[in-house]
């Protein structure tokens, strides 16, 4: 049995190896003939972007993609040698006869094994902040800068993780075979508790944020959610910056949410552009995507825990990866490194349901700020600002893409507003 546990996880995992890379070499393929053609910008966008701008997204695009590929093969060796090399049950032991059992066992075992990856991936991560997005002047980010965020992050990790890796254990070990329900039960406060904390305590440890200064732009945004009834703890601005030339919005919170402004976005776009944003913003909200998403999240974790509730006192997944018995640290490990391998096929399940609200928040955008040429307007300086993919294949969009595509969403615009006009038309 344990032989056969193996040749499962290992058919799973070359098949989620060959896909991934499939699609990013399809990818790039398809970019390479559409430059070759001479059709980076299709002839929807050839009066708003021009050539040059294509010919930078895409060679953004291809040097990402091409990263990509270096950094998943590394990362699909990693896993394998990590998983199959006999590292994990000797760890284990090793902590064991250093007088580590019970919950210290845990947490050490695990805490370890993240510290381990985390530092396996750092050159990667140095690689693209200051080689690639300095190549394409998105880096602003300094070494010093660098360092002290790594500083902040592994304080910050260290200082959460390990009280929750013990809490985990404890309900784990303590509350009997319904422990993935306590369990579960738990990680929903940690989760509402995180989101509140978020905004509030950790994100001002890496970045400042500062109200909207007053003026046009801030009168028309607190008007325009004032109209559209979305009750909001204020209008701000990070200082993206100090890191990036990449530019964004979002807002942070469940029930009475922030909003958060890229000063690299405030500083470029229109009143008409942002206000059209911030409508799109509020769309997600009123229509409640956050919260779904989050249940979907919290139901795929539940799943999660249960199938870990069935698996964790099953030797044979133990015995394949070289454990001499199931444990709950060898379960938890296993889990976390060979579990994509079996659910990787419903990212284009998220993506889609992702687009389908992008769709819905845009078509909320049109009716609220009734503004769709500035929407459109401001979609492409985004996109040109970001050096986003203008022409990615369609199978490669279908899987990875959280939002539709740049023409997708402007052809989309174009039918909301038409349907609005005729809404209004036929009213009057």
């Amino acid at each position: 049995m344990p032989t056969l546990v193996l040749a499962l996880f290992l058919a799973f995992f070359v098949l989620q190896t060959m896909v991934e890379a499939g699609l990013v070499l399809l990818n790039i393929r398809h970019l390479r003939r559409l430059r070759a053609a001479g059709a980076e910008v299709p002839a929807p966008l050839r009066q708003h972007v021009d050539p040059e701008m294509a010919r930078k997204s895409s060679d953004y695009t291809l040097a990402n993609a091409r990263f990509a590929l270096v950094r998943g093969a590394y990362g699909a060796v990693l896993t394998l040698v990590i998983l199959l090399s006999g590292v994990l049950p000797s760890a284990a032991d090793y902590l064991s006869r250093h007088a580590l059992a019970g919950s210290h066992l845990f947490v050490v075992f695990l805490a370890g094994l993240s510290a381990v990856l985390s530092l396996a991936h750092l050159p990667f991560g140095l690689y693209h902040t200051f080689a690639i997005e300095s190549r394409f002047d998105f880096n602003r980010t300094t070494w010093r800068l660098w360092l002290v965020d790594r500083v902040k992050g592994i304080l910050l990790s260290a200082a959460i993780g390990v009280p929750l890796l013990y809490a985990v254990y404890g309900f784990m070990a303590l509350t009997g075979r319904w422990w993935w329900l306590w369990l579960f039960a738990f990680l929903v406060a940690v989760q509402v508790v995180m989101l509140w904390a978020f905004p509030v305590l950790i994100a001002p440890i890496f970045n400042k944020f500062v109200p909207l200064p007053d003026g046009d732009l801030k009168q028309r945004l607190e008007t325009l959610a004032r109209d559209a009834g979305f009750r909001n703890r204020g209008l701000f601005v990070v200082d993206a910056s100090r890191r990036s030339r990449h530019s964004n919005a979002y807002f942070t919170g469940l029930f009475r949410p922030r909003i958060v402004l890229y000063d690299t976005l405030v500083d470029k776009m229109t009143t008409d552009e942002a206000a059209a944003v911030l409508a799109h913003e509020i769309g997600h909200y009123k229509a409640r995507h956050i919260h779904k998403r989050l249940g979907l999240s919290l139901a795929g974790m539940l799943v999660g825990l249960f199938v870990l509730s069935k698996l964790i006192a099953w030797p044979p997944l133990f015995q394949a990866f070289g454990f001499a018995a199931p444990s709950f640290h060898a379960a938890l490990a296993l889990f976390s490194l060979g579990g994509g391998a079996f659910t990787f096929y419903l990212e284009p399940v998220g993506a889609w349901l992702s687009r389908r609200d992008e769709y819905e928040a845009d078509r909320f955008s049109v009716r609220l700020a009734r503004q769709p040429e500035a929407m459109k307007s401001a979609l492409i300086r985004m996109s040109g600002e970001n050096l986003s993919n203008l022409t990615p294949h369609p199978w490669y969009s279908r899987w990875h893409y959280s939002h539709p595509t740049l023409l997708e969403r402007m052809a989309a615009i174009d039918l909301f507003a038409a349907a609005e006009t005729a809404q209004l038309s036929g009213n009057t």
